[in-house]
Parts: C-alpha cells; sequence; structure tokens
C-alpha cells in the first residue's frame, strides 16, 4: 500500500522518530496510526538497548522553576555528543522530566536506588496490613509484592506515568528520545527545592 506524506507528518508530530522509520512502521502497520505508534515504541526499545552501554559524558544540568518562584528543580541529563545536548528533542526531554519530578516529587531515580532501609520499612507496613486481613501466608506474599511495585511506581521518577501522557511512562520518554536522537541519554541526578520545606528532594543513579 502506498503511504501519503501527510500520514508520516501525522505520525512524526505523535512520536518525534525520524521521517524513514515513520513511514517504515506506517507500511509494516498498513496505515494504522495507534499500530504504528506501537511499533516505534518497540523499535525505540531495540534501538535504545544497543545504545545503552555508550558513555554520556556530555550534556546539561537544566534548571526549571514552577511559576511564583516557590517550587525549583536541578537535573543533570547526559548524553553522547555536545551537538545532540544543544539540540530542541534533548532540551524538551530535560523539561518534561523536571516538569515530572516538580509534579510527583519522586524519592529516588529507580527501583535499586530506594534506600534499603525505607524499602525494608514498607515491606514491614505492607506485610502487617496484608496479614490483619487473615490471608495466608502466600496470599500475603503476593500481596506485599503488588504494594511494593505500586510504590515503586508513585516514587521512583522512572517508573512513574508521565503526567502529560499517563499512558507513558519516564523510562519510555526516555527511550523514545534515545531512538529519535541516535545517542545514549542518562538521567545522572536531580534536587527538587519548594519553599518551606527543609532541605531539598534528591535522586542520582
Amino acid at each position: 500500500m502506498s503511504i501519503d506524506a501527510k500520514q508520516v507528518k501525522s505520525l512524526r508530530d505523535k512520536t518525534g522518530a525520524g521521517m524513514m522509520d515513520c513511514k517504515k512502521a506506517l507500511l509494516e502497520t498498513s496505515g494504522d496510526l495507534e499500530k504504528a505508534v506501537d511499533y516505534l515504541r518497540k523499535s525505540g526499545s531495540a534501538k535504545a538497548e544497543k545504545k545503552g552501554a555508550r558513555a554520556t559524558k556530555e550534556g546539561m544540568v537544566y534548571s526549571y522553576i514552577h511559576a511564583g518562584g516557590r517550587l525549583g528543580v536541578l537535573i543533570e541529563l547526559s548524553c553522547e555528543t555536545d551537538f545532540v545536548a544543544k539540540t530542541d528533542g534533548f532540551i524538551d526531554l530535560a523539561h518534561n522530566i523536571a516538569m515530572q519530578i516538580a509534579a510527583t516529587n519522586p524519592i529516588a531515580l529507580s527501583k535499586k536506588d530506594v534506600p534499603k532501609d525505607i524499602v525494608d520499612r514498607e515491606k514491614n507496613i505492607y506485610t502487617e496490613q496484608a496479614k490483619e486481613s487473615g490471608k495466608p501466608d502466600n496470599i500475603v506474599e503476593k500481596m506485599v509484592v503488588g504494594r511494593m511495585n505500586k510504590y515503586y511506581a508513585e516514587n521512583c521518577l522512572l517508573e512513574q506515568a508521565f503526567v502529560k501522557d499517563p499512558d507513558k511512562h519516564i523510562h519510555d520518554l526516555l527511550t523514545e528520545t534515545v531512538a529519535t536522537l541516535g545517542e545514549n541519554i542518562t538521567i545522572n541526578r536531580f534536587v527538587r527545592f519548594a519553599v518551606g520545606e527543609s532541605g531539598g528532594t534528591n535522586g542520582q543513579a
């Protein structure tokens, strides 16, 4: 089947992927826009995995100040080259992640970065709550795992649903940008400050 320029542009506007990648995705999915989006996300994940081991020694420290000046975020986002660090796509990613941090106040970048004492405390609380339900031990264990996964999804930046598109997670946003810009990108660390709060919340890889 033939794919016209309007379809390609529509998919490109929706995903930010390259023109040839969009055309290929549409051809592979018989022109179905939503299936083409899924196709690009899957292929983007594959590309991102291949790039994941490459060193990220360039990048930027991006600052975001929320309206009113009472809330601010600093984030260190890294890539492979200075050229990519100056692109609109990279800057947009930094802005979106900073806004996410401002809105959700994550305690860590990923599951593995949550301090062990916090993990142990949460597990103990969930275990006691589950036991009070009178369920057998094997069900209690599954309940605790489910609640811990929910805890990570709410409190770990990469696991969180993107505030501007809840169907997408922050790790998806990162993966898609890696596929679009063609370089490995990493979130190194972040800090969130709010007027009236003691200290600041921060996370780092």
